[in-house]
């Protein structure tokens, strides 16, 4: 028997991976789902995975990651990172919602600056596990 070895599986009805890293099939050894975006001005997204779209909540450094396929459930592990605010060069406090708008197809996610106020960011990176 030979062994196959695969690095993206894709689907018959669509060019989108099905699964871009095939090295663990267990519960949350997978990233589901992954974005790259610059949070200032109109919010751009540099590249992604499982992700329609980030919106814009109104707020400076207040985003909402939309996800192509949601989860199973809110119940998944979600992280965010930022880069340094390149105006002020001051570092960020990045978080999650910790309320009821985490939902299987979005994340609620917000970047503080050292100041305690909501803040833009040039940077931002997004990385959810789960099922």
């Amino acid at each position: 028997m030979s062994t196959l070895n695969v690095g993206t599986i894709k689907s018959i009805s669509s060019a989108a991976p099905v699964f871009q890293n095939t090295s663990g099939t267990e519960k949350g050894q997978l990233c589901k789902v992954w974005v790259s975006f610059n949070g200032t001005g109109t919010v751009a997204i540099r590249d992604s995975f499982n992700v329609s779209s980030i919106t814009d909540n109104g707020n400076s450094g207040a985003y909402t990651v939309n996800f192509s396929n949601a989860m199973a459930n809110a119940n998944y592990c979600a992280m965010i990172s930022a880069g340094n605010h390149a105006v002020n060069s001051r570092g960020s406090w990045n978080t999650i919602y910790d309320d009821t708008t985490t939902v299987a197809g979005s994340c609620r996610v917000a970047l503080y600056g050292n100041t305690g106020g909501f803040e833009d960011n040039e940077q931002v990176f997004f990385a959810a596990f789960g099922d």
